[in-house]
């Protein structure tokens, strides 16, 4: 429907599993090396997600890598056997503090990081490895790594003239979405805003192919096809100055896609929280970062670096999310 079909399937996605495979308590907690917590929160999100812990745990990745040098994949892969398999109750994230700037550019192992940006580069690199053994992989394949076939969903943007009625649909592939929350009061109140049609007018016109002159029109952005895992950023950066928007913003324990995908008929499209980052401080460019994750025995946690203890599902939805996983 619009949208290229890949020549190669690189990861199947039947062989994806949603539940872990084993039920155990929450492993270790991680050692802030100096303004770390920004990776930290992250590094626990991830391994909270069942069907890459699964994944990394298989060890299918190593064994097939053949990449000299830097790997996320297989960074990732040591990283969440040593959390979820060893006995010790804090470990040290070196090997990914080492490689910071493999990850992303803008990381330096001594300062402060943002969470956000911290996923997005993680993600990447992960994709990035995913990909290293294949050559001349057309873009549409490119989405069906084991990172896409997780993350990946797709978002359609339609934009209408509003002179000839023309319309134009193109499609884009997203591992998390960013949210709008300065007027929003919940997560789903900021879904519908971002679903919501947006006229284009004044220096933001488009060219119609029809009318063959700039026009004013109306651009609305749906999800076309949702992720196995719903990433969501509630954007609490007010402006460029670090100011921060820290209003709580409700959010569920249960999220139903479908009000905001392109085709809203059919069954509900349930997704469940299971991690979530908090960011702790007045202001976007200092304080603090820490979690909450859902373990494999079912049971919720805050990890605050080193520490790692239990508590309930109130307490996680009543935080100043910045950062929301879901998994269906």
């Amino acid at each position: 429907e619009g949208m290229a079909l890949p020549q190669r399937i690189l990861f199947p996605p039947e062989e994806i599993c949603m539940d872990w495979q084993q039920r155990q308590r929450p492993g270790a907690g991680l050692c802030n090396l100096g303004s770390t917590c920004y990776i930290n929160v992250i590094l626990q999100c991830l391994t909270y997600t069942p069907p890459l812990a699964n994944y990394l745990l298989s060890r299918d990745h190593s064994q097939l890598c053949h990449r000299q040098g830097f790997c996320m994949m297989c960074i990732m892969e040591a990283h969440v056997r040593k959390v979820l398999r060893s006995s010790a109750s804090v470990i040290w994230p070196r090997a990914v503090v080492r490689d910071l700037k493999f990850i992303g550019e803008e990381f330096e192992p001594d300062m402060a990081g943002d969470a956000y940006e911290f996923l997005r580069c993680a993600l990447e690199a992960m994709q990035r490895a995913c990909l290293s053994g294949s050559s001349n992989v057309d873009i549409s394949s490119q989405t069906t790594t084991i990172i896409y076939q997780i993350f990946g969903g797709f978002l359609k943007s339609r934009v209408t003239c509003l002179r000839c009625q023309a319309v134009s649909d193109s499609y884009k592939a997203f591992l998390h979405v960013l949210l709008d929350i300065k007027a929003p009061s919940s997560l789903t109140t900021a879904l519908e805003d971002f679903v919501t049609s947006k006229n284009l007018d004044g220096k933001y016109c488009l060219k119609c192919s029809k009318c063959e002159k700039k026009v004013t029109a109306s651009k609305r952005v749906t999800v076309h096809r949702v992720p196995k895992v719903f990433t969501v950023c509630l954007e609490r950066a007010a402006d460029h100055t670090g100011k921060k928007i820290s209003k709580i913003v409700e959010y569920p324990e249960y999220l139903d896609l479908r009000p905001y995908m392109s085709d809203t008929a059919g069954e509900p499209l349930l997704y469940s929280l299971y991690a979530l980052v908090v960011h702790s401080g007045d202001t976007c460019l200092d304080g603090h970062f820490f979690c909450y994750t859902k373990a494999s025995n079912g049971l919720w946690y805050k990890m605050d670096d080193e520490s790692v203890d239990s508590c309930g599902i109130h307490a996680v939805l009543r935080q100043q999310a910045y950062l929301l996983f879901y998994a269906r």
